[in-house]
């Protein structure tokens, strides 16, 4: 009988670069904000409270961690 070969899963390095993974197991994202276009127009209130991370919808979260190769 012949060994089928098996396929390693690669990450996807763009998804990688975009969420973070806490100690805890939660996948963070940032807020679309957070990039410096335009930032001036917007008040320090806002810019500050679009620099934290916010946790993944549960929706998404399964592809996601397909693509960070952890699920």
């Amino acid at each position: 009988m012949k060994k089928q070969k098996k396929y390693k899963l690669r990450t996807k390095k763009a998804v990688a670069k975009r969420f973070k993974i806490t100690g805890t197991g939660k996948i963070m994202r940032s807020h679309q904000l957070r990039t410096s276009h335009l930032k001036r127009k917007k008040s320090k209130k806002t810019l500050r409270r679009h620099a934290m991370a916010i946790p993944v919808h549960k929706a998404g979260l399964k592809a996601i961690k397909r693509m960070l190769g952890i699920g």
